[in-house]
């Protein structure tokens, strides 16, 4: 069957570019951030509009007018995320929104992007509940990207609502597509890249900060930060820091699976294009992950 969907907080666009590399026909994305709804509209198409998901009527009846099928998103995550504070308020309050959505426009299916620590959070578990009781049957999974035809190790949560009891052949399509290896970025760039090794800026100098690209990369995030001149290194590092660099912002898109032809209209180390890159969801994730939709819907 075609299947019409919506991209809510759809960002520079990888949620939408997987799902309609799976065969997926995305009929509107929303967002409430200019760069990166222009960005979409650079290379997806100009269906992406500017609206407030907390502004939960307005958005359905948007929806409602699409006849879409499936509202998929990804609400912003850094409430969750290990690298915040970890602390429930401001953009939790968006997932809850997400999820009354959903409700107010009665879509046949839901697909929820966001990190792994969404599932112990008191917000996920309220819109959930919410959910079920109004006839959705929810499962939900975790995938480590690497697995997934991304060659980084971006471990990500996924809840599949369906009202037609068709959930578990989502998570069934998954499990069974699921590589035995972890792709690494050297495999998935082949003669594209010519280094070795490069610099990832730690989250703190207690961690590692070179990786090899016969590795999968580690998470891709919204910063990309130079070596710092006086940084010595890390034990755990395989060369010295120094004398490697950190990957360019459209090498960073390419571990992020976006198309080598994607255009960030800026210069290397943009700002907003490295905080839309690592925002994103990895475009092969998504494909990965809306051919499961498709198998459960069909």
């Amino acid at each position: 069957m075609s299947l019409k969907a919506v991209d809510l907080f759809c960002g520079c666009g990888g949620l939408s570019a997987g799902m309609i590399q799976s065969g997926i026909n995305v009929v509107a994305a929303y967002d409430n951030w200019e760069p990166a709804l222009n960005t979409y509209r650079r290379n997806i198409g100009d269906h992406a509009d500017t609206l407030d998901i907390t502004d939960v009527r307005q958005v359905a009846d948007s929806i409602a007018s699409t006849k879409a099928d499936l509202v998929a998103g990804g609400p912003p995550c850094q409430d969750f995320s290990t690298a915040g504070k970890r602390i429930e308020a401001g953009r939790a309050n968006l997932t809850l929104a997400f999820g009354r959505v959903i409700e107010a426009c009665d879509a046949p299916y839901f697909l929820m992007e966001n990190v792994p620590q969404v599932r112990l959070s008191e917000t996920y578990g309220t819109m959930k509940a919410r959910l079920v009781a109004a006839g959705y049957d929810v499962v939900e999974i975790v995938l480590d990207a690497s697995l997934c035809g991304v060659p980084q190790s971006r471990k990500r949560f996924f809840a599949f609502g369906s009202k037609a009891g068709r959930a578990s052949r989502f998570i069934k399509s998954l499990n069974e597509r699921l590589a035995s290896e972890k792709m690494t970025v050297k495999a998935y760039f082949g003669s594209d890249i010519d280094i070795q090794h490069y610099y990832r800026h730690p989250r703190n100098y207690s961690r590692r900060s070179v990786f090899s690209v016969h590795e999968p990369s580690p998470t891709v995030r919204g910063v990309n930060r130079p070596v710092p001149k006086a940084y010595k290194g890390n034990h755990l590092d395989s060369v010295d820091p120094q004398t490697v660099r950190p990957l360019t912002t459209v090498e960073r898109s390419r571990v992020q699976t976006f198309p080598k032809s994607w255009d960030w209209n800026c210069s290397d180390r943009n700002a907003d294009a490295e905080m839309q890159i690592g925002n994103a969801v990895p475009v092969s994730l998504a494909s990965f992950v809306g051919r499961g939709v498709r198998d459960a819907v069909r």
